[in-house]
């Protein structure tokens, strides 16, 4: 599904920043997709952590043909062995039963989580094991649809910036604020272009 300020998103962005329009006329037929299914979402960002979009895509395959359905309660039930074949590690496995934990244990904030703003999703999120604020930026982004997440802890991100604007690492935290201002509302669609500027492939969680 595409985000409802999409298009609007890329006009506005294509009037504040030249850079950022260049890099959205090479992509013009493509958006990014949210992820309604907030559990499979978030499992991906635990995937993707610290790790390539391609060698991601291809554990996500692997780790979602371990059956039709996954559901928290059935990852509770398969044997770790299984998930870590998967491409996994110990650690990511151990945040995955984690996380499906929470889902179990907190069905009515799930349930309620788009009434919530990103502050109050963050500091229930983060009390999971495993799940940091690159996690839950990529779960805000992609999963729940907010427009003007700013992840500046994803150094791919940083990296395209870098690449973008012609700017060394490490990027000077008075230049990323400006950038911030600049693109707000829309920071969240101006990172996934800048992705989609080194990345083979789309980024989706």
């Amino acid at each position: 599904m595409k985000p409802k300020y999409w298009n609007r998103g890329k006009l506005y962005l294509s009037n504040k920043d030249k850079v950022l329009k260049k890099i959205i006329l090479q992509f013009p037929k493509e958006h990014m997709t949210i992820n309604t299914n907030h559990y499979h979402s978030l499992i991906n960002s635990i995937i993707g952590q610290q790790i390539s979009v391609s060698a991601a895509s291809s554990i996500k395959k692997k780790f979602f043909s371990l059956d039709k359905n996954i559901t928290p309660t059935k990852i509770i039930k398969i044997n770790n062995r299984l998930i870590k074949k998967c491409g996994l590690s110990k650690q990511k496995t151990e945040y995955i039963n984690n996380i499906s934990i929470f889902f179990l244990k907190n069905k009515k904030f799930i349930k309620q989580i788009h009434s919530y703003d990103d502050e109050f999703i963050r500091n229930k999120l983060i009390q999971i094991k495993g799940v940091g604020n690159w996690t839950i930026d990529m779960f805000l982004i992609f999963s729940l649809g907010f427009n003007n997440i700013f992840p500046e802890g994803d150094l791919g991100f940083l990296k395209a910036i870098s690449k973008a604007y012609n700017k060394n690492s490490p990027l000077d935290k008075d230049y990323l604020n400006k950038l911030k201002k600049r693109w707000s509302p829309y920071n969240s669609l101006a990172t996934w272009f800048l992705w989609r500027s080194l990345d083979p492939l789309p980024i989706n969680y």
